[in-house]
């Protein structure tokens, strides 16, 4: 399929290129052997998959991530895929262009949490070759397993920051749905202790068509793209700080084995919920790339229960929305 360039979609093509490099610099200054292996790649579409070109970065087996992925992908597709048209419904027949940066880093150290965050740019296109719709998509989340609160302050704190820069609004929307999102229904719980999620973010406003949020000015394209590089470099303060304090904390067996145990939660909610996944594998997209977000090793355990009072009971706590800058963030649910 050949597509031509828009400026936007030139624009954050090179946006995410920039944040792949930024990200990889910084996880790399914590390996002093490991290194991210690059796996550059390109596609004509055959088959129905969608064509274009892209970046998977792994790094494996280092002194402080046991593995991590930061991908990008600037392709395009003949078709929308059924878990987008589910919600744009009315793009029906568009074709697609899209360019993303993809991040999943899992730690050697059960202290330092599992982080993932996703930036994106959409545009559908008529058959005619026009524009029917653009928006960008996204956010960044953190996961702990032995969560400490002055840590999920300041990575919230660094995320409120850099929407605030944009919009006051942002925040407070945007971790709400968050937590909407990052929910595992089948478990009650949400899969950590969030961050900010957003998508079909344009110019006019963001959200599903049925709970769309109208801003009261329009951003501009521009305003957008700068938002989405604010927002993917607040994802570096707002989580290498976390590494840096953690990662040589004492750990043995018993929170090994609890690590393990929880990042089966992860496995669980990539694989029946996440969005970027279903996408990905229904647009024919690269297997490989789509599921580098899985941990390399995880185990499940029927019934399991923590013993109460220990460390690996305090976990729940963070288990539900929370206004993490309350003076007592557990006495009551957020709304």
């Amino acid at each position: 399929m050949t597509t031509s360039v828009s400026r936007s979609w030139d624009q954050a093509a090179a946006l995410v290129m920039h944040l792949q490099e930024t990200i990889c610099t910084a996880v790399e200054q914590f390996e002093p052997v490991a290194r991210f292996v690059v796996d550059d790649w390109t596609s004509e579409g055959a088959g129905g998959a969608i064509a274009g070109r892209g970046s998977t970065r792994v790094i494996a087996d280092g002194s402080v991530f046991e593995k991590g992925g930061v991908n990008t992908s600037i392709a395009s597709g003949s078709r929308l895929p059924p878990s987008l048209l589910a919600q744009r419904p009315e793009l029906e027949g568009c074709s697609f262009v899209v360019a993303g940066v993809s991040v999943v880093l899992h730690p050697q150290n059960p202290h330092v949490p599992t982080t993932h965050c996703n930036y994106r740019y959409f545009e559908a296109r008529r058959p005619d070759g026009t524009v029917a719709s653009w928006w960008m998509g996204g956010g960044a989340d953190l996961t702990p397993y032995y969560p400490r609160l002055d840590d999920v302050r300041h990575f919230h704190a660094t995320l409120r920051e850099a929407c605030d820069r944009h919009d006051a609004s942002f925040y407070p929307a945007f971790k709400a749905w968050c937590d909407r999102y990052f929910y595992l229904k089948h478990r009650r719980e949400t899969r950590g202790v969030g961050g900010i999620f957003y998508d079909y973010l344009d110019e006019n406003g963001y959200g599903e068509s049925e709970n769309r949020v109208a801003f009261a000015q329009p951003h501009g394209l521009d305003a957008m793209l700068s938002f989405m590089h604010d927002a993917g470099r607040a994802f570096i303060d707002a989580y290498m700080p976390i590494v840096e304090r953690r990662k040589d904390d004492a750990y043995g067996e018993r929170e090994r084995s609890f690590q393990l145990l929880r990042r089966g939660r992860y496995v669980e909610f990539n694989l029946i919920y996440d969005r970027g996944t279903h996408f990905g594998l229904q647009s024919g997209g690269r297997t490989e790339s789509i599921l580098m977000s899985l941990p390399p090793l995880v185990r499940w355990e029927y019934a399991a229960r923590p013993v109460p009072g220990s460390p690996e009971a305090e976990l729940q706590h963070y288990l539900q929305p929370r206004n993490w800058f309350a003076t007592d963030p557990f006495a009551v649910v957020a709304e």
